[in-house]
C-alpha cells in the first residue's frame, strides 16, 4: 500500500513543475498546489442564502469575526487565515489589492469595500490573531440560491469548478431544510472535492437548529429528530458523512456571554413565570418597555439579537436549575447548541486527517494537469499519483466512515460501533482506534490489534455477508494491520 502524505505529494508536485515552463499556467498551477500542501486545510462554509454560515464561522472561531447582515460583503468569498494582527484585504482586477476598514453599524460588523464594485472582487482574505484559525483556514461563501445568479457562481467555482480542482479539502455544507438544489449540489460538491468516488470531507449541519422548534426549550430534540431524517435520506447516497444539527446563534452569544447579561438573564429568571412565559410568545413582545419591567427593554433587545428566544428560555431555565455564573452557563449553552458535537466531529472527519485530504486535493489537481502530458516523466509521475488514490487505506477508511452507519449490511449494532472505532471514526490513535486506555502497553496494543485483525477477517469470510458489509470488514482488518505495523516500526527505530 501506498500511503499518501504532503511530503510524497510534493515530491511528485516538484517533479511534475520541471515538465512545464516557468510561468506558464500548468507551472503556476503546480506551484499554488505545493504552497497549498503547507497551508492549513481548507475548510468551506457553504449552503443556501441565510443558512447562517457566516453566524457559525463566528461561533466557531469565538469571535465576531465576520460579517452576517446581508450587506455588500456577504456576497464575496472570504478566506479567513490566523494572523498576527487583523487586517482585511479584498483581492480585485485579478492582481491588486485594497486593505479595507472594519466597520460597526447599529452594532453588527461588517467592510467598507472602498467603493470597488462586487465584480471586480475575487475574494476577501481576513487575518485574525486566534488559535481556533491556526489549524484551519475557514472559507465563508455566499449563498449558493443568491437571487443573483453570479453570486451564486462564486462559492460553484471554488467548490466544485468546471474542469479545475476543489479550492477546499473538506466543507461543511448548512442546510435549514432538504430541498433538490442542496442535492444537487452536495452531489457536485463531492465530485469536486472527493472525486469520481464521491467527497472524503462533506459534513452536513442543519442550521439555525433552535428554530426547528420555534424557540421552545425542546428545540434541539426536535431539530436533532429532524437530523437523523436528514441524515437517513443522504448518508446511504454518500453526498455527506454526518449530520449535526446546531444553533449557531445560541453558541456566538454562548462564547461570548458578557457579565452584564448573565445579570439580566438572573433577573429574567427571578420573575414570576407567567410573566415571563408571556412576554416570550414573541421577539416583539419580549422587547416591549411594559413588559419585563425588572430588565429594561435595551437590554432585552441585545439578548434578543446575541441569543435567540431559545437561547433566552434556555438560559433562564438552567440558571434557575443552579447554574451560578456567566462562564459555567456559556459553558451549559455551547454543548446545547451542539457547537461541541461539530467541532468533534470537525476534529475527528478533518483535523485529524488534515494531511489526507490536503495530500488527495494536490494529487487530484496534480492528474488533472498531467492528463495531456506525453513525456515519460509526466506518464511517470500520473502512474504514481494515480496509484496513491486508487490504493490508500485511508481515502477508503474515509469514505466507509460516511456509510457505514447507514448502510443495511448485515453487521449488529456493536460490530458497526467497533468498527467504526477501529477506522477511525473516534480519533486517528491507535489506542483509541483498539478501544484502549492512553496509557496501554505497546504490549497490549500489539494482542490488541492481533485480535482485530482475526476478527474482521473471519467475518469478512461469514458466507451471508452481503458485498458491502465483506469490504467494510476487510477495510477494518486492513486498519488494523496498519496499527501493527506501525507499532512494529516503532519497536525496530
Amino acid at each position: 500500500m501506498i500511503r499518501p502524505t504532503s511530503s510524497t505529494a510534493g515530491r511528485l508536485v516538484a517533479a511534475a513543475q520541471g515538465d512545464f515552463r516557468p510561468g506558464s499556467a500548468p507551472w503556476v498551477t503546480l506551484a499554488h498546489c505545493a504552497s497549498r500542501l503547507q497551508e492549513p486545510m481548507r475548510v468551506t462554509l457553504a449552503g443556501s442564502l441565510k443558512a447562517g454560515k457566516s453566524t457559525l464561522l463566528n461561533a466557531l472561531v469565538g469571535q465576531d469575526i465576520a460579517p452576517t447582515d446581508a450587506t455588500e460583503c456577504t456576497r464575496v468569498v472570504t478566506w479567513y487565515r490566523a494572523g498576527t494582527k487583523p487586517s482585511v484585504v479584498a483581492r480585485y482586477d485579478a492582481d491588486a489589492a485594497l486593505e479595507l476598514a472594519v466597520l460597526r453599524r447599529a452594532g453588527r460588523l461588517t467592510f467598507d469595500m472602498g467603493g470597488i464594485s462586487l465584480d471586480r472582487v475575487s475574494r476577501i482574505e481576513v487575518s485574525w490573531p486566534t488559535s481556533d484559525l491556526a489549524r484551519h483556514t475557514i472559507i465563508d461563501t455566499p449563498g449558493t440560491s443568491s437571487l443573483s445568479a453570479d453570486v451564486s457562481a462564486r462559492t460553484l467555482e471554488l467548490l466544485a469548478p468546471e474542469g479545475g480542482g476543489s479550492g477546499a479539502d473538506a466543507v461543511v455544507y448548512l442546510m435549514k431544510t432538504l430541498a433538490e438544489s442542496d442535492l444537487r449540489l452536495l452531489e457536485r460538491i463531492g465530485a469536486g472535492v472527493g472525486g469520481a468516488d464521491g467527497p472524503l470531507g462533506v459534513i452536513g449541519v442543519l442550521s439555525r437548529a433552535d428554530e426547528v422548534g420555534a424557540g421552545r426549550i425542546d428545540a434541539m430534540a426536535s431539530a436533532k429528530q429532524v437530523a437523523d431524517r436528514l441524515a437517513g435520506e443522504l448518508l446511504p447516497s454518500g453526498v455527506c458523512q454526518a449530520m449535526i444539527p446546531v444553533a449557531g446563534l445560541l453558541a456566538l452569544g454562548a462564547r461570548t456571554l458578557r457579565q452584564h447579561e448573565f445579570a439580566a438573564l438572573a433577573q429574567l429568571s427571578a420573575m414570576p413565570d407567567d410573566q415571563f412565559e408571556g412576554a416570550m410568545l414573541s421577539a416583539d413582545r419580549f422587547v416591549r418597555p411594559d413588559l419585563l419591567p425588572a430588565v429594561d427593554a435595551g437590554t432585552r433587545a441585545v439578548l434578543a439579537d446575541r441569543l435567540g428566544l431559545f437561547g433566552i428560555r434556555l438560559s433562564v431555565a438552567l440558571i434557575r436549575t443552579g447554574v451560578r455564573d456567566a462562564s459555567r452557563l456559556s459553558d451549559e449553552l455551547v454543548q446545547r447548541s451542539g457547537l461541541n458535537e461539530l467541532r468533534a466531529a470537525l476534529d475527528t472527519q478533518f483535523g485529524q486527517r488534515a494531511d489526507v485530504l490536503k495530500t488527495h486535493s494536490a494529487v487530484r489537481q496534480l492528474l488533472r494537469i498531467l492528463e495531456p502530458a506525453t513525456t515519460p516523466r509526466a506518464v511517470a509521475i500520473r502512474a504514481e499519483a494515480a496509484a496513491m488514490l486508487a490504493d490508500s487505506h485511508d481515502f477508503r477508511e474515509l469514505r466507509l466512515l460516511g456509510r457505514i452507519r447507514t448502510v443495511d449490511c448485515g453487521l449488529a449494532g456493536d460490530e458497526i460501533a467497533d468498527l467504526v472505532r477501529l477506522i477511525g471514526g473516534e480519533g486517528v490513535g491507535d489506542r483509541v482506534r483498539l478501544g484502549l486506555p492512553p496509557t496501554a502497553s505497546p504490549d497490549a496494543v500489539h494482542a490488541a490489534a492481533l485480535a482485530q485483525i482475526q476478527r474482521w477477517r473471519a467475518r469478512a469470510d461469514h458466507p451471508l455477508l452481503d458485498e458491502f458489509a465483506v469490504r467494510a470488514c476487510r477495510v477494518g482488518a486492513r486498519s488494523a494491520e496498519g496499527v501493527l505495523a506501525y507499532l512494529n516500526c516503532a519497536d525496530r527505530g
